[in-house]
């Protein structure tokens, strides 16, 4: 017998035992008998072709046993070459261009190899071509050949692919009929091909007649067939997306009962359990919006999180476990307001965007889905990225649902929705109008009895209403709120957007009441409203919409006095009650709990109501918390602007009002300089807390732990920082906010600890006042007043002769002398008029109270709010021969706030050394500063030059020495505040890093620079400028300045200062308010230097 025969004999009995015992020595050696064939079968030998044949397919084994994909290439070469020997005609030509396709079809597997596909085609089409119509493999190579074209048509998106799929499918089916084994499979590639055309095309006979093939295949799987679990899947997903084209809940029912018992057939363990965790999480979720029961939501969001438990990462089918959670902490988030559903489902979907890229089949639905949850966060907080981000992701996923295909309606949906609420931001008319547009269209593409008909109605109807708002036009309104009834009829009861239809409805009701006066409007508008509220549950974040509008609608009965239209007889009430429960719903979110205590106090101050006070101070907590979980302080400062920034004066005023001075005080302390005291929370001294047990030392780390990462400085997310990082960093620091806030509320229940953090009383704060009276000016559209707070009796208000527009005057006035009047020394007329001004509207009227019980020559310090903190109020006089000034009777200083004065006067526990540092651009200040300190033994002096001054040098140096002069140039910036600076030579020292640097121990600083103690127009009452930084920062004792700094005078104010500061020797900080006053005085007469310069200087702090 030939050799050959023997080794392929062999080498098949090797092969056949190993595929029994799974051997590898077996497969080695059968391998090692095809090659030694190969090798005496010459390129001419008639064997040679079976030779090739045999050594690929055991190659290919061996790769498919050692999951090796890189050495397919050489099963897939020696399968060429044996195609290559087989030519056209040859009866095993057919069987090696199978086994050539099987090869390179797992190649493609592996590596996504888009020409190993298309190659796999032309062999079965070749091989196709061999069999006859009768042939029993014909079915086979067809069913194969239609799932390789089905493949092709996902990667491309040639739809001729898919009709010829379809068609090679449904001949594969005629080749086994009713009673054949296998006809099941058939049936089920049939039907996964048709599922495919309706969803590229839409067409639904496309779908009625996968579900009626998948029903065959099921009923040919009963219990017990190993396959049943996968035809009760498949069938199921159907039947669901019949219910999401035309709305029969049975079919939605169905779906469910064919999920649930698919997944009892696949038990833990089994290797498709997450699909039908998925499949049942999926059908639950949807059976949750039409009918509201929360049990489905629950359960839906337990089986995907098991499901995506099950899809780590790296596993192939993680991106749909990933979109499908997501959805579901989303609704989750809509129903319970828990913001950490939000922002976990966007990074979920995040994550699920990146394992499909372009081309990818389903990344038209995650670009939709993640600019859906995208637009709810901006919605929720406000940030205007959110907002941008999401159209920009739902006009890519627009642009890959063309015409008919199924989720282009819901990509017009997100893109509208975007697009308006840019609008109302921006006020973009061509936003506005393409938003209706492309709402209008996606109407059209839900015809009667599809299932998301209503939310196509409701959201054409909300935005002709914000075009209405916009423009005026009736007919807007009335085809708005024809929308909202047909939206109503489409959700009857048990749906879960019930509630939503007749809150809208009657908000549009109230609306058209309004501009035409019809009172069964304003009648059905309260129905509708109270139907609403009665619809939600305790904690459904939506209440504090309802509330609002039922609040709006009393109001408008309050106005139009029609009281016989609500149930309550005292409409006013009714509206602040409603006003009063939106802020106060807890699941609300902070930024709609905000509007609502604002929209409160609007309404309570407009009609003198007895609930305005209780409004503004709810306003103002709410303002702090929503401020607080904002890392960056300069991102703080930008939501400011955002709100109304004479809230907390506002609030004072409202007390003065009613007689409460002392609260007018708490209320001032509370809703001024907020970042500064935010940040200082973090630097609370804890000391007390030692001595309390051991669960005060537990809750005392903590703190101080939490409080060590929240205050580590934050940059800003426009910083180069990618998307999804900041957003992580965010909810990072907004989960850090929560704990530190849980501890807190665990430290108030100590004994001794119930006010810990909580803003301060009147009886703490007059503390303040220990050394000497404070005038708080308090400046707000009702009123000028001030408060003069004494250490040892109740606090006295004055209303000032002045108001609002007369101190933006004079303040602009000031602005231009100082800026203009550059003549004759000592001849400024316009800055001397609004001095004089001052001293009239002002100051004066505080002179006449002070002077019966503060005597002349005493301390004093000025509080100013608003517009107030922009003037010289230590400059105040009648500057004319024999006329008075304040300089005269009092020595003034200033204080931010009444708790940062309080902190300045505590005693530190020992004394130190005076370390004196000096930072000087200008050569000779810095000598003269030199040799008016104490001597060496007292006084350790370091001098830093302007060619050493660089921001390393200088945050060092402030670090170290508690006794600082800085000479250098010092800038505001009136954008940006935090970025206020002093420059040195290689970059600015901004205020926020002063602010990171710890200067508790800090005794003096003379800020010898411009403007730093100017700030910002836009929040006057945060007081962010660099002589406040420093003092926020620790320093007890800081000079700063109030405009530019004339360096060729400034030295004279310099000497003087410093000859009453330290020339008896001895270094105080609680004598700079007096050596600068003496230092003023003493250049009163000096004509050469100019009034502006002599009070460009003030002090702030003890």
């Amino acid at each position: 017998m030939h050799a050959s025969v023997l080794k392929t004999d062999a080498g098949h009995r090797l092969l056949a035992r190993y595929r029994r015992t799974q051997n590898s020595r077996d497969l080695d050696q059968s391998i090692k008998h095809f090659e030694g064939t190969s090798d005496i079968c010459p390129v001419d030998h008639p064997y040679r072709p079976a030779a090739l044949f045999n050594l690929a397919s055991a190659k290919f084994v061996s790769c498919q046993a050692n999951d090796t994909s890189l050495d397919l290439d050489i099963p897939i070469s020696i399968f060429h070459d044996a195609l290559d020997s087989r030519p056209t005609g040859h009866p095993d030509r057919p069987i090696t261009q199978l086994h050539l396709a099987i090869a390179l079809l797992s190649r493609f597997a592996k590596r996504d190899d888009p020409h190993a596909l298309d190659e796999v085609i032309s062999l079965h089409d070749d091989a196709l071509g061999y069999y006859s119509a009768a042939h029993a493999q014909r079915g086979r190579l067809m069913c194969s050949l239609g799932a390789m074209m089905v493949t092709r048509f996902e990667r491309r998106g040639n739809s001729q692919d898919l009709d010829k799929a379809i068609a090679l499918h449904r001949e594969a089916l005629a080749f086994e009929p009713i009673g054949h084994p296998t006809r099941s499979i058939s049936l089920n590639n049939l039907a996964r091909a048709l599922l495919t055309r309706f969803k590229h095309r839409g067409n639904g006979q496309d779908l009625d007649e996968a579900i009626t093939l998948h029903s065959e295949a099921l009923a040919l799987c009963p219990v017990g067939h190993p396959d049943r679990s996968s035809f009760l899947s498949n069938l199921g997903a159907l039947i669901s997306t019949r219910f999401n084209q035309r709305g029969n809940v049975q079919d939605l029912n169905e779906a469910i009962a064919f999920h649930r018992e698919g997944l009892a057939l696949r038990p833990v363990g089994h290797p498709d359990r997450f699909m039908s965790l998925n499949n049942l999480g999926n059908q639950l979720s949807t059976r949750f919006d039409h009918r509201g029961n929360v049990q489905d939501l629950d359960e839906a969001t337990a089986l995907q999180s098991e499901a995506l438990a099950l899809c780590p990462v790296g596993h192939s089918d993680r991106s749909a476990p990933l979109n499908n959670l997501a959805n579901r902490l989303s609704a989750r988030f809509r129903h319970r307001g828990n913001v950490e559903d939000l922002d976990e489902a966007i990074a979920l979907c995040r994550e699920g965007l990146v394992l499909c890229p372009v081309g990818h089949s389903d990344r038209p639905m995650i670009l939709n889905n993640l600019a859906n949850k995208l637009w709810t966060r901006f919605d929720h907080r406000g940030d205007a990225q959110d907002l941008d981000e999401a159209i920009a992701l739902v006009r890519g996923a627009l642009a890959l649902c063309p015409l008919g295909h199924p989720d282009r309606s819901m990509s017009l949906d997100i893109l509208a929705n975007g697009l308006s609420a840019r609008f109302e931001r921006r006020c973009n008319d061509q936003d506005l109008d393409e938003a209706i547009a492309l709402h209008r269209e996606a109407l059209t593409l839900r015809p009667v009895g599809h299932p998301a008909r209503s939310i196509s109605f409701n959201n054409l109807a909300n935005h002709l209403y914000i075009c209405f708002k916009h423009r005026g036009n009736g007919q807007d309104l009335d085809e708005a709120i024809a929308l909202h009834r047909k939206t109503l009829a489409l959700r009857p009861a048990g749906h879960p957007d019930q509630s939503m239809s007749f809150h809208n409805l009657a908000h549009l009701l109230s609306t058209r009441f309004e501009h035409r006066g019809n009172g069964q409007d304003l009648k059905e508008s309260l129905e509708n409203s109270r139907c609403a509220l009665n619809l939600l549950t305790q904690h459904d974040p939506r209440q504090t919409k309802v509330h609002m509008t039922v609040a709006s609608a009393y109001l408008l009965v309050h106005q139009s006095g029609l009281d016989d239209i609500g149930e309550d007889t005292d409409s006013l009430n009714a509206s602040m009650h409603h006003f009063k429960a939106a802020a106060n719903i807890l699941t609300g979110g902070l930024l709609y709990r905000l509007r609502a205590s604002l929209a409160w106090v609007r309404h309570a101050a407009q009609y003198t109501h007895g609930t305005e006070l209780e409004a503004y101070a709810t306003s103002m907590q709410l303002f702090d918390a929503y401020m607080s979980v904002t890392a960056s302080v300069s991102s703080r400062h930008h939501i400011m602007k955002d709100f109304p920034i004479t809230l907390a004066v506002d609030a004072a005023s409202c007390a003065l009002r009613r007689g409460d001075m002392c609260r007018a005080v708490e209320l001032l302390e509370q809703g001024r300089t907020l970042i500064w005291t935010q940040m200082a929370r973090f630097r609370t001294p804890l000391d007390s807390l030692q001595k309390s047990g051991d669960r005060a030392q537990v809750l005392m780390m903590k703190f101080r732990d939490l409080s060590s990462l929240l205050e580590s400085p934050h940059v800003n997310d426009s910083e180069g920082m990618q998307r999804v990082n900041v957003e992580a960093k965010a909810t990072r620091y907004r989960r850090l906010v929560e704990d530190w806030n849980t501890v807190v509320e665990e430290i108030r229940k100590l004994e001794g600890f119930s006010r810990f953090l909580l803003p301060p009383l009147f009886s703490d704060l007059q503390d303040a006042a220990c050394d000497g009276p404070i005038i708080v000016l308090v400046a707000s559209k009702s009123s000028c007043d001030a408060i003069i707070i004494w250490n040892n009796k109740p606090p006295t208000s004055i209303q000032l002769p002045t108001d609002l527009d007369k101190l933006r005057r004079l303040a602009v006035a000031l602005q231009q002398a100082v800026h203009s009047e550059t003549g004759p020394k000592g001849t400024q007329p316009g800055l001397i008029k609004a001095l004089r001004e001052l001293w009239d509207e002002v100051v004066h009227p505080v002179v006449q109270i002070l002077h019966r019980f503060a005597g002349k020559g005493s301390r004093i310090w000025w509080c100013p709010t608003s517009l107030f903190n922009f003037l010289p109020l230590h400059a105040a006089g009648e500057y004319k021969d024999g006329g008075k000034s304040l300089s005269q009777l009092y020595v003034s200083s200033y204080t931010p706030s009444l708790t940062a004065l309080i902190k300045a006067r505590k005693h530190r526990d020992r004394a130190l050394p005076v370390t004196f540092i000096f930072f000087a651009v200008c050569r000779l200040e810095l000598d003269l500063v030199g040799s008016l300190l104490p001597p060496s033994q007292t006084v350790s002096f370091t001098k830093v030059t302007s060619n050493q001054s660089t921001k390393s040098m200088a945050l060092r140096t402030l670090r170290d020495n508690h006794w600082i002069h800085l000479s250098c140039h010092g800038t505001q910036n009136f954008q940006e505040p935090f970025k206020s600076a002093f420059l040195m030579r290689d970059e600015p020292l901004q205020l926020l890093d002063i602010r990171h640097t710890d200067l508790s121990q800090h005794e003096f600083a003379f800020l010898s620079a411009c403007e730093t103690a100017v700030g910002a127009v836009q929040t006057p009452d945060e007081a962010i400028h660099l002589a406040a930084g420093l003092q926020f920062s620790g320093v007890k004792s800081v000079i700063g300045t109030f405009w530019n700094v004339d360096d060729s005078t400034v030295q004279r104010l310099v000497e003087a200062f410093y000859k009453n500061f330290c020339g008896d020797g001895k270094m105080n900080s609680k004598r700079a308010a007096r050596a600068l006053h003496k230092a003023v005085q003493s250049l009163a007469s000096d004509k050469d230097v100019p009034l502006d310069q002599r009070i460009v200087f003030m002090h702030i702090g003890l």
